[in-house]
């Protein structure tokens, strides 16, 4: 069972095994062009990869008090994973084409769920083309599966949460440091961030192939970042709650389990004027 990542020649191997109950899952998806990601899927994907959608399958519609990237309908949610062939055994594997940053999400709402088996293709579909494996355009039919949500709500903060517990843990923003510091903000309306909050660049779990770093390199990294702070105590977040998960993922790999994710996130902090806002380092 493979829980957090797996190799483009590991997927490979199951692939060619026919091995029972896997499912692959296409997560590209670019903020700018929401379209691109399907149609990448369409001009060709990894052999028996269904597409599930950032906006329209992970993610709930926007709201006037909720950050760009809600948390989906975890029952519709669910259907839709059900209706692509997962069933409670199923050996999930995910992926995108720009290092785990979209994967991630569907990641980690599946553990929110409950499933174990479930794992971020390493490098992405760069990887797998790097490799010298096969794409097609064929769109597999599947077979429905009986997957059902058992939602872990300790896996989530809330803003009302947030707003009580965050003296007492470590906010992690995921951002790169120049939207973090508030000198730049391409997307969300206004820029900062969260007071109190550290720095961690999803791009600096990575290597420059685009591959995450081994985990004990992760543990190393995150264990001096956080200094005595348990990983229980961190919450992570980031631009709307989708690249979070790369954090929670890189700590799940370094082995330091417990970490949380605040999902509304910036865009939904700043929808009140009223919530304080922090800029620089």
């Amino acid at each position: 069972m493979y829980t957090t990542l797996i190799s483009a020649e590991q997927l490979s191997s199951l692939i060619d095994s026919a091995a029972e109950n896997l499912l692959v899952l296409d997560c590209r998806f670019n903020l700018m062009d929401t379209a691109l990601g399907a149609r990448l899927y369409g001009n060709g994907h990894i052999p028996g990869a269904r597409y599930i959608d950032l906006d329209n399958d992970l993610s709930s519609p926007i709201t006037p008090l909720t950050g760009r990237h809600p948390l989906p309908d975890f029952t519709a949610l669910a259907n839709t994973l059900a209706r692509s062939g997962v069933n409670p055994g199923s050996q999930v594997v995910v992926y995108d084409d720009c290092g785990g940053a979209m994967a991630g999400r569907a990641w980690w709402l599946l553990r929110v769920m409950g499933h174990e088996a479930v794992a971020v293709l390493d490098g992405g579909f760069p990887a797998w083309s790097g490799a010298g494996l096969s794409a097609t355009t064929l769109v597999p039919e599947p077979q429905a599966g009986n997957f059902s949500a058992k939602r872990d709500q300790e896996m989530i903060v809330t803003l009302e949460q947030l707003t009580e517990v965050a003296s007492e843990n470590t906010l992690v923003d995921a951002r790169t440091p120049e939207r973090f510091r508030g000198e730049q903000e391409p997307i969300d309306p206004v820029a900062g961030h969260i007071p109190g909050a550290i720095n961690r660049p999803l791009q600096l779990n990575l290597n420059v192939d685009g591959c995450f770093k081994s985990a004990a390199q992760l543990k190393q990294e995150w264990s001096e970042l956080l200094s005595n702070t348990s990983a229980d105590q961190v919450i992570h977040y980031c631009g709307s709650g989708v690249t979070a998960c790369h954090n929670y993922l890189a700590m799940e790999i370094a082995g330091l389990s417990g970490s949380r994710i605040y999902a509304g996130s910036w865009s939904e902090w700043i929808r009140n004027s009223q919530r304080p806002v922090a800029t620089g380092n």
